[in-house]
């Protein structure tokens, strides 16, 4: 009997205003299951790590130098995914249904008998002027708000035959992708009797750490907003809340700062949780994998002859993972590991061996590749022999150590970092708008620093690097750049508390206006 084909599904799914953290959570939960998830530029690259690893990722919108794809083709590529059987994620910015043309897709979806659902969104009509303090409406003021878009008023163009309606309607008026018509609304808005003193706003990057705004009236926010340099994207508010400001009076330590992160997928999620809980827009821009040689001949050689080792030393979590998977792959099981003690460079790695069931046997107090090194110098002698399986770029300093003291060891790589670019022809931009780019590993520097173009590297000139320790800060310097900000302590604690007592301080003295 021939085997029914499985139907897909597609998902629409509202990633919000802009700040990653204002999905729903019914959103988060269906990128997490999905197959694939298409999305476009207003989706954070935080939401697309949402979903697994294996999920595949089509990106469909519109960055400066490249045209948007023609609805009819993102149609075709979701009716393609639903007919292959895929649980897919149509990731759009705001709501799918508020000028996302969401509509359009599930109208195509529906015509093919492809099962879908929506999940709607934060639509940044009511986010992003709620984010400056404007409320959208407010008792005995505003009663009704009212949204259009602004995008259809192409140059040359008269507005379009109902507006003078629109512009009569009491209440707030929200006008989406409409800075680039700002001067034919406000013409059109006073032309239909709006006085010329009636309160305006126009906020640029709404919810996110860039985030702009400008206040005023209907006869002076043009020029107002070009004073400021307010560009796209923006939302345009107009009525009598738009004078209002109950911006939110909490303040976190990191609140409108934006971080670059580097790192592997689960180091660089935990700094940015961390972050981002003290009110950072924290983002990993190069994410770092690894090519594991544990089936190698130096590593193979190794696994057979464990019993000549009395210790294993560890500089990361990734050497942990890869040893004991490549223990198990070489034939060997954790008996073979009875007689080792085990040291770990710092909590991270040593939970990291807690997952396997083993307790580090030293852990030094500073989590420093020395630190360890001048630890285990003292906790060994020339009878014992050393194993220390970890990355290509580890830090010599160990090897230095150990020898001077005649200690035995095999120094050999386990793994090779690899750099995994997100969306790349965006990191110019992306480093220009950062505060604080991180670095957690000397590898780390070299993979970054190797795949980056002049542009890309001149960005960084007003970005304050951040080492997660003194040898990942020496790595940087041979790469010709002095690091701004090292933490204390080998950890993700470590730096983050490193850069909020950076930014304090930087906010006190404005050394953050010019490097």
């Amino acid at each position: 009997m021939e085997t029914m084909k499985k139907k897909g599904s597609v998902c629409l799914v509202g990633a919000g205003p802009g700040d990653p953290e204002l999905i729903t959570a019914k959103g988060m939960l269906r990128l997490k299951e999905c197959d694939a998830v298409v999305y476009d530029s207003l989706s954070s690259d935080r939401l697309l790590e949402l979903a697994g690893e294996a999920a595949e990722r089509i990106y469909v919108g519109k960055r400066a130098g490249r045209h948007s794809m023609k609805q009819e083709e993102i149609n075709a590529i979701l009716v393609r995914l639903g007919n292959e059987g895929k649980t897919v994620v149509r990731l759009k910015g705001g709501d799918p249904f508020v000028f996302g043309r969401g509509g359009e897709e599930i109208l195509a979806l529906q015509e093919a008998g492809i099962p879908y659902e929506t999940v709607p969104g934060v639509t940044s009509a009511v986010a992003v002027p709620a984010s400056v303090g404007i409320p959208v409406t407010h008792r005995a003021m505003s009663r009704s708000f009212h949204v259009m878009t602004g995008h259809t008023l192409a140059e040359g163009e008269t507005l379009p035959p109902d507006f003078p309606a629109f512009a009569s309607l009491s209440g707030t008026l929200v006008f989406l992708m409409g800075m680039g018509n700002l001067h034919p609304i406000v013409e059109g808005l006073l032309a239909a009797g709006k006085p010329e003193t009636t309160p305006a706003a126009v906020i640029e990057n709404g919810t996110l750490p860039e985030e702009r705004s400008v206040r005023g009236c209907l006869g002076d926010i043009e020029e107002r907003v070009r004073e400021m340099g307010i560009g796209t994207p923006a939302i345009i508010v107009v009525g009598e809340t738009a004078a209002l400001d109950m911006s939110s009076t909490v303040r976190r330590p990191l609140d409108g700062i934006s971080v670059s992160v580097t790192g592997t997928a689960s180091f660089s999620g935990r700094l940015i949780r961390s972050l981002t809980e003290l009110g950072a827009s924290a983002e990993n821009i190069c994410r770092l994998g690894v090519e594991s040689f544990a089936a190698g001949q130096e590593m193979s050689r190794a696994y057979k002859n464990l019993g000549s080792y009395t210790w294993v030393a560890f500089t990361s979590a990734n050497a942990v993972r890869l040893f004991f998977e490549g223990l198990l792959q070489a034939g060997g099981d954790f008996r073979s590991t009875g007689h080792l003690k085990m040291a770990a460079v710092g909590k991270g790695t040593a939970r990291e061996l807690r997952r396997y069931g083993f307790t580090a046997d030293y852990v030094p107090e500073r989590y420093q590749v020395e630190d360890l090194a001048e630890g285990l110098a003292g906790l060994a002698g020339e009878k014992d022999c050393i194993l220390i399986p970890r990355s290509s770029g580890g830090s010599r300093a160990f090897n230095e150590i150990l020898e001077a003291r005649g200690i035995p060891y095999d120094d050999i790589v386990l793994y090779d970092v690899k750099t995994e670019w997100r969306e790349r022809e965006a990191l110019a931009d992306r480093l220009r708008r950062s505060r604080y780019l991180t670095f957690a590993s000397g590898s780390g520097v070299e993979a970054f620093f190797d795949g980056l173009s002049g542009e890309e590297e001149k960005a960084l000139e007003n970005v304050r690097i951040v080492c997660i320790g003194a040898v990942t800060a020496r790595a940087l310097e041979k790469r010709g750049r002095k690091a701004d900000v090292v933490a204390e302590t080998f950890s993700i604690q470590g730096m983050t508390e490193a850069m909020v007592r950076d930014a304090a301080d930087g906010s006190a003295a404005g050394v953050f206006e010019a490097k």
